[in-house]
């Protein structure tokens, strides 16, 4: 995939990037040559900027060892860190030094980290910027978890007010809790829960994020967009140039409320998975470039977790385990739909490596990351949670038939070992101006 078609090309890396892209069959001279099979492509790897890794603190649900594994064997190269669900949480600069700390050394890709909004920590957040931090991710509602609070309309304000003057993107999961009803919710039925959180919660949650990114003059990003009813807002907002983007994932793509079966918390979610009508129009949109990237909002937990209440959706945690998948996922469905492979790079590496400033990463390119996958489009195979890496074997996934298989993995010119872990603690590089859009650097 070089910018963003498919092309016979031959790729020279020298040291940890891409030195030269030539014809294919007029290859560089190299101490090493790799050839591909005739079923095989070579992709970017993909960057994820939406994981819950929750070590330290959860570590029975994930960790930095387990989840990079289970991202190189997805084809992801890079993700970035959500603030929440680890303990503590990433709103100081301690707790980032504290997270730093026990990721390194056990990376199989690169990691950075997004910094949180939290009520009371609006002093923290320049000293978090400038530690390296790629932006800022609050809820405007409950959490799930007590360290992690929420902002009120004022709080979120003075947060937007915050990061628009350091130039950093807030990034915000956007429902109205007032909005919730929790009455509907029906123990172990999926239309229940799916009725306890409407649409109308997303509309004016993104109605408010659109507003504060249009009063400050800041930069906004919408996390794991469920409601594609949102989209007219959003697109309307950025023609009138308002920095918001946007977000969806995997399993909205992928799954439908008709057909999730009673009982099945491995796929509650929160903002839920919609209707397939719902589904079309997030493919829809997506096509149009009204939804800017998919990221796979990987939240594990314990099978216990997963399963409390017996299968009640109001009980269990929620959260789909899906950073191996989401490229195999996605691609599945773009092909059925008509789409190449080279959308899917765009929606899945270069767009999300833009957005948050890492220009070296997520594109085949001269002076790029050499940062490559060996991925096989047309291989099938059905979801086994026995073979997934991530820490607990539970996924919405399972028994799914999946199109594309990642045979191969390269971060910066080196094949993937798990047994070798030698992926690296990225920060956001800041540039001298005000405002301004940065670059990606190594710790």
């Amino acid at each position: 995939m070089i910018d963003g078609a498919e092309r016979s090309v031959s790729v020279g890396i020298a040291g940890e990037r891409i030195a030269v892209i030539a014809a294919y069959d007029d290859p560089p001279v190299a101490a090493r040559t790799i050839e591909f099979a005739a079923d095989e492509v070579l992709l970017p790897g993909l960057v994820d900027t939406h994981v819950h890794v929750n070590e330290p603190g959860r570590t029975e649900w994930e960790g930095f060892a387990t989840a990079t594994r289970a991202a190189a064997a997805g084809g992801v190269t890079t993700i970035l860190d959500m603030p929440l669900n680890s303990i503590p949480p990433t709103t100081t600069v301690e707790h980032l030094r504290t997270k730093q700390d026990t990721a390194e050394g056990q990376l199989a890709v690169d990691v950075g980290f997004w910094g949180g909004a939290v009520p009371g920590n609006v002093p923290e957040l320049e000293a978090l910027h400038a530690a390296g931090v790629f932006g800022f991710k609050c809820f405007l509602l409950d959490s799930g978890v007590e360290e992690f609070g929420h902002l009120e309309p004022e709080e979120f304000g003075a947060a937007m007010a915050e990061t628009a003057r350091l130039g950093a993107l807030m990034i915000v999961h956007a429902e109205d809790g007032n909005l919730l009803n929790e009455t509907a919710l029906d123990g172990g039925h999926y239309a229940g829960f799916l009725a306890s959180r409407p649409r109308a919660a997303e509309e004016a949650a993104i109605a408010m994020v659109i507003d504060q990114a249009r009063t400050t003059g800041g930069r906004a990003h919408i996390v794991h967009l469920s409601d594609a009813d949102a989209v007219p807002a959003l697109r309307a907002a950025r023609v009138a140039g308002v920095d918001v983007s946007v977000e969806t994932c995997p399993h909205y793509l992928t799954f439908d409320a008709e057909h999730i079966a009673d009982g099945a918390t491995e796929l509650k979610c929160c903002p839920p998975i919609r209707e397939a009508d719902n589904r079309e129009a997030l493919w829809a949109a997506l096509g149009s470039g009204d939804i800017d990237f998919v990221v796979s909002d990987h939240s594990p937990c314990t099978p216990e977790l997963k399963a409390r209440g017996g299968g009640d959706f109001g009980a269990a945690w929620g959260g789909v385990a899906s950073v191996q998948l989401g490229l195999s996922a996605v691609w599945t469905g773009a092909r059925d739909r008509g789409h190449g492979l080279a959308d899917v790079v765009r929606w899945m590496a270069t767009a999300p490596a833009d957005r948050v400033g890492l220009a070296h990463k997520g594109r085949i390119a001269v002076g790029a990351d050499a940062d490559l996958v060996r991925f096989a489009p047309d291989e099938e195979y059905t979801v086994d949670v026995t073979k997934l890496h991530h820490r607990n074997p539970v996924s919405a996934y399972a028994g799914r038939r999946l199109a594309g298989v990642v045979r191969e993995t390269w971060l910066r010119g080196v094949p993937v070992d798990p047994a070798v872990p030698h992926g690296r603690l990225l920060q956001k590089k800041l540039d001298s101006r005000p405002n301004s859009e940065a670059t990606g650097a190594s710790r």
